[in-house]
């Protein structure tokens, strides 16, 4: 069946969907994607009634999806928005029954150490950045490598966020919590160079965003994404491609968090800058390179017996 086929089969369950997850306070971010898994899923079960789903039709979607190739941590996504489709319907009394509920989720690595530039490579990428808009996409840079915001936070500043007399900036993350970040000055003159040079909405629209595209419209996280491939692109064009990373713009965020904690930061600082809610999660930032590795390696001195 066609996308549209199924958003008008189903579209008083989509609808519901989609009230339940703004009243939730689910981001735009993830009301976006969860909608996209929620409609393949749809898909997938090829027009029978949602009472009819069983668990058997869900781990089906779930295996076609790894069968293609999608990452573990997809593969969970994709799990976790069937089960909220479900889950809000059955709050909504249109539905009884959940047959994504007590499915496990996929396993995903654990200890991996994340890719990531050590402080002379952000350096680099950085002299990277080209084009008309040069000076907010430095900015917006600068954001995520040198303060640890996510894309879709950089996504949701406004500029009343931004305060430059104090140098701090209010960031609305995960789990609709709010934090205070103070800027670096470095980090704070680009900002405020990249406000003054912030474009207008067209016909008079107001327009809250700090960053905004060539519209004046509020730049889009793909839109983030899609400038930082780009940027990614230069910076490694003179590299062979078998020593090419995967870099991404969540990349940025992974140096930041690394570059603190070996400057010595605080474990639990790091966690409140980066707005983790455990610090579980913070740790996986405390990995070492081979470099380091070596270093300390070499400190030992290896004593043979004498015959």
């Amino acid at each position: 069946m066609m996308t549209e086929e199924i958003q008008e089969q189903y579209a008083d369950e989509l609808e519901a969907f989609h009230i339940w997850m703004k009243d939730a306070g689910y981001t735009g971010h993830t009301v976006k994607s969860y909608t996209g898994d929620v409609v393949e899923f749809l898909i997938s079960i090829q027009g029978k009634s949602l009472e009819q789903v069983k668990k058997l039709h869900v781990l089906s979607y779930l295996s076609r999806a790894r069968d293609r190739g999608v990452s573990d941590a997809t593969r969970n996504r994709k799990h976790a928005a069937v089960n909220c489709f479900y889950k809000s319907l059955i709050e909504l009394e249109v539905l009884a029954n959940n047959p994504a509920f007590g499915i496990k989720k996929s396993k995903t690595e654990k200890n991996r150490a994340p890719v990531f530039l050590d402080e002379s490579g952000l350096t680099r990428f950085l002299k990277s950045v080209e084009g008309k808009y040069r000076t907010r996409n430095m900015a917006v840079f600068l954001l995520m490598g040198y303060m640890g915001l996510r894309v879709g936070e950089v996504n949701a500043l406004n500029c009343k966020d931004y305060n430059a007399e104090r140098r701090t900036l209010d960031v609305f993350g995960k789990g609709r919590k709010w934090r205070t970040l103070p800027v670096p000055e470095t980090v704070a003159e680009v900002l405020s160079q990249a406000l003054s040079e912030r474009l207008d909405p067209w016909r008079g629209d107001k327009e809250e965003a700090l960053f905004v595209s060539q519209k004046g419209k509020r730049l889009s996280i793909r839109s983030i994404q899609l400038l930082s491939t780009e940027t990614f692109e230069r910076f490694q064009q003179d590299s062979p491609s078998n020593q090419r990373q995967s870099y991404s713009s969540h990349k940025l965020r992974h140096s930041f968090a690394t570059m603190m904690l070996r400057r010595g930061a605080d474990l639990r600082t790091v966690q409140e800058l980066l707005g983790h809610a455990s610090i579980q999660t913070t740790t996986v930032y405390t990995h070492v390179t081979s470099r380091e590795k070596e270093e300390a390696m070499a400190l030992l001195e290896v004593k043979l017996p004498t015959y």
